[in-house]
């Protein structure tokens, strides 16, 4: 009876630990699936057509258990991303074209490796490219910038210090930079990190562009008062598809109007004809248009000159130290 109670005893004490060992896994599992390393906020890159195009996908989570985000193709606004499916780190999504040609979904399936993921996008023409991401940076800065001397970057003359990423309709003009039709757009040679522009810019009715900071970030240009309407996130001032102006403050076409701009890390400012209309704003992301998509590094002043005419004059930065 004795040798019984012990191998009793033992059959309990086994049958513990494993309980004990089942609920450690569950736990773990548990916490695994509340923060999947999927999480976060991703700089894309995609290899298509022997061009890399840069994108950008957020996932977060919704309630206890589903995940959803948000995604930026190389042109377009960020669109939702109803569900993001996954197991053991491998994850799918599905969202429709927004500006794209065909009518079949864009489909993804990724799988993530720490700070890594890489996957592969069917596109709307039916055919498989291949992308890699890493997690975007936080810029996130320890001190506020000491500010350098004023720089002009219009000469006023012509497009010293400026480049076109196709065939230059660019002139110089009276003082002006002219667009006079569709074209290339008009980037600086030189690049920057943290700094404060100022931008005047004139547009006739129906014409739109941009102003992309560190080639990567769109203040969108646009005359809100003629076409169709867009959604507030993509109007006049906005940081395209992200960040809305809190006051709509658009003069009529072939006025002459301004930004002040303030780009701090991913800190924002945008001051529009003289008010303030989006004070200290993170930008979570690069817009469609953007050059790369390496948030970590300088970029160029990008002036978009692919929609349409458009004019520009005193254009100013003043970079951080």
């Amino acid at each position: 009876m004795k040798n019984l109670s012990v191998f009793g005893n033992k059959l309990i004490f086994g049958f513990k630990v494993q309980v004990i060992l089942l609920l450690l896994v569950l736990s773990a599992i548990k916490v695994s699936a509340k923060n999947p390393d999927v999480i976060g906020r991703w700089d894309i890159t995609i290899e298509k057509a022997g061009k890399s195009l840069p994108s950008w996908l957020e996932v977060q989570k919704s309630g206890t258990h589903t995940l959803i985000g948000r995604f930026v193709y190389a042109f377009g606004s960020a669109r939702p991303i109803t569900e993001v499916k996954g197991n053991d780190s491998k994850y799918s999504f599905s969202i429709p074209p927004q500006w794209e040609e065909g009518n079949r979904n864009m489909d993804f399936e990724f799988e993530v490796s720490g700070d890594k993921l890489k996957g592969t996008m069917v596109y709307t023409d039916g055919v498989t490219y291949n992308f890699t991401g890493v997690r975007a940076p936080l810029l996130i800065r320890a001190k506020s910038p000491v500010w350098g001397a004023p720089v002009k970057l219009f000469n006023g003359k012509d497009v010293k210090g400026w480049h076109t990423d196709g065939k230059n309709q660019w002139i110089a003009e009276g003082g002006i930079l002219r667009s006079p039709h569709s074209g290339a757009n008009l980037v600086t040679d030189k690049t920057f990190t943290d700094f404060k522009l100022h931008i005047e810019f004139r547009y006739p009715q129906g014409s739109n562009s941009g102003v992309y900071l560190r080639g990567r970030y769109e203040v969108q240009i646009m005359d809100v008062k003629s076409g169709d309407p867009e959604p507030i996130n993509n109007q006049f001032s906005s940081i395209y598809g992200f960040l809305p102006p809190n006051k709509m403050m658009a003069k009529n076409a072939g006025e002459w109007q301004y930004y002040d701009i303030t780009l701090v890390g991913r800190m924002v400012t945008i001051v529009a004809n003289g008010k303030t209309v989006i004070a200290d704003q993170i930008i979570p992301g690069i817009t469609g248009g953007a050059i790369n998509s390496n948030e970590g590094e300088p970029g160029p002043i990008l002036i978009q000159g692919d929609h349409g005419p458009i004019d520009y004059r005193n254009i100013i930065i003043t970079p951080a130290k």
